[in-house]
């Protein structure tokens, strides 16, 4: 619950994910945010910490998007985004915001009222996320990145070439239907309209070949397995096992979630597979690692 212990965890992660993320690689960096979040929640962190994560994190897509957004979408200058993409518009707003951040802390520590507390909060927020959606868009996000998040808000941007793969993806999960067009039926995968169909869209294939049923299924299976995983942390004797296993469960409800959000339209493109059904080695030893700790833990409830 101490800020100072929270801002050395932060620290402690911002290294390995700055370093996975210059790669770069966006997917396999963006998997630490939610283990350090489930960590941080099981822990007993306060609230307040872990939503000042998620609306940092929230602007910070937000701002690095709308630059995009306006020139791919809207397709005309808006006032609003102009405050991201000019370098002197950025500096006058970066400093009037810190202005009201120092006002507001003086006003919190020496006048102790608490929406300047809140004030505070906020305006860091926004002064945080301004200047890493600057130097994100600018330093280290590429091309390719940034496209992946514009045509996830609107695929027909650019439907041969980026888009290609939301639209191939939802296409063939709609196609599915109720039961599917049966095993190894379906035509977004041997005709091949749908790459990456072994890996990362290989949800997409499973509905179109089995439908909402099958999809069902592989869903179900994994909420069983996140259930279990739940129950064995009830079981586990020690600090460390019980954050082990809540950064496990978070790293596996993130690929599940992530992997079939962007099959079917909900999430941005990120190279996210899917555990256990996805082909690949390396996806394959990190999900059964992750369940082989999670048995360790269970093997050792009697221990004191």
């Amino acid at each position: 619950k101490s800020l100072s212990v929270f801002i050395k965890a932060l620290f402690i992660i911002t290294l390995p994910f700055g370093l996975i993320l210059i790669q770069p690689d966006m997917g396999t960096a963006s998997v630490y945010i939610p283990i350090f979040l489930a960590m941080l929640f099981i822990a007993g962190c306060d609230i307040k910490h872990i939503v000042y994560l998620l609306l940092l994190a929230l602007f910070i897509i937000l701002f690095t998007m709308l630059p995009g957004w306006e020139e791919y979408i809207l397709q005309s200058k808006n006032p609003f985004v102009s405050v991201l993409t000019d370098p002197e518009l950025i500096i006058y707003t970066i400093g009037s915001i810190f202005i009201s951040l120092i006002l507001s802390a003086i006003g919190y520590f020496y006048l102790k009222k608490k929406y300047f507390y809140w004030f505070l909060y906020m305006f860091s927020i926004i002064v945080i996320s301004l200047v890493l959606s600057y130097i994100a868009r600018t330093y280290v996000l590429k091309g390719y990145q940034i496209m992946r998040l514009i045509v996830f808000m609107n695929p027909q941007v650019d439907p041969l070439n980026f888009g290609w793969n939301i639209i191939q993806a939802t296409t063939a999960v709609g196609s599915g239907g109720l039961i599917g067009k049966g095993l190894l039926q379906g035509t977004q995968s041997h005709y091949q309209f749908l790459p990456e169909q072994s890996t990362d869209f290989i949800f997409s294939i499973l509905s179109e070949e089995w439908g909402f049923v099958g999809a069902i299924i592989v869903f179900t299976s994994f909420l069983v397995i996140l259930g279990r995983a739940l129950l064995i942390l009830t079981y586990a004797k020690d600090n460390f096992s019980i954050m082990v296993g809540a950064g496990i469960i978070g790293m596996i409800f993130f690929h599940v979630i992530l992997n079939i959000g962007m099959n079917i339209g909900l999430m941005p493109i990120t190279g996210i597979p899917l555990f256990f059904v996805s082909y690949g080695g390396s996806s394959l030893w990190t999900a059964l690692a992750g369940i082989g700790i999670l048995q360790g833990i269970y093997q050792r409830r009697y221990r004191n």
